[in-house]
């Protein structure tokens, strides 16, 4: 399997790769002329390349096929509460963009560990994973919100929520077997307050489990993910 880049700017037959992803092919990957490599945009664009000029600065690649990935007929998006360890948010970056996840959100809630981030070391953890992985479509990452921001962009009729709280809940794998996809809300380690479920409900949005299990945040997202796709997968 060829090497793959990222080039998110790729219109035309040829392409240069940047000077750090230049140095990576011609000094670490031994890359030559004639060698084959492959390049994606995140955007559904796969393309099957040969190497024409091994400059370590500037890498030059001519484009000999390419190949549009259609976008999944369902949508998965995960609005998360960060911890207060960033490295558990970037595992979660990495897994969920290897298994296929079209949005996360990051929310600041009233409990949450986590009151600022930055998401630049994320976005290259998602297009590292991207190419790793040979999806086509790269997530967007959204910026910290704030939960009482967030809730009024939602759509009701896809949202979901998952807590703690006593109370009557349906398995997300049952409401995300059918429609168009979901958005799923995962708080933080101390849960969302009452205040905050209530004023999901009062938007409409629906309370959802992930098992019998109390999962950490990242590992309550992750499921998320994974069982929107299983739950459509199994739907046929």
């Amino acid at each position: 399997m060829p090497h793959t880049f990222f080039a998110p700017d790729l219109s035309a037959d040829t392409y240069t790769l940047p000077e750090d992803e230049s140095k990576h092919a011609v000094r670490v990957l031994r890359l030559t002329p004639g060698d084959a490599v492959a390049l994606v945009d995140g955007r559904g664009g796969v393309f099957q390349a040969q190497v024409t000029d091994a400059n370590p600065k500037r890498c030059q690649l001519r484009i000999v096929q390419q190949q549009q990935v259609p976008r999944r007929p369902y949508f998965v998006h995960v609005a998360v509460a960060p911890t207060k360890n960033l490295d558990r948010m970037e595992w979660l970056v990495e897994k969920a963009v290897e298994m296929g996840v079209e949005q996360l959100t990051f929310l600041r809630t009233a409990r949450s560990e986590r009151r600022e981030l930055k998401l630049e070391r994320l976005q290259k953890i998602a297009v590292s994973a991207l190419k790793q992985s040979g999806q086509a479509w790269l997530p967007v990452l959204t910026e910290l919100t704030d939960f009482a921001d967030f809730l009024p962009t939602a759509a009701a009729e896809t949202t979901f929520i998952a807590h703690l709280e006593e109370g009557e809940r349906t398995p997300l794998a049952r409401v995300a077997a059918a429609g168009t996809g979901c958005c799923v809300l995962i708080g933080p380690e101390g849960d969302f307050t009452p205040q905050e479920i209530e004023a999901a409900f009062a938007r409409g949005v629906r309370p959802v489990t992930l098992g019998a299990s109390r999962l950490r945040t990242e590992t309550a997202a992750l499921a998320a993910v994974h069982t929107v796709h299983v739950a459509r997968e199994l739907a046929g």
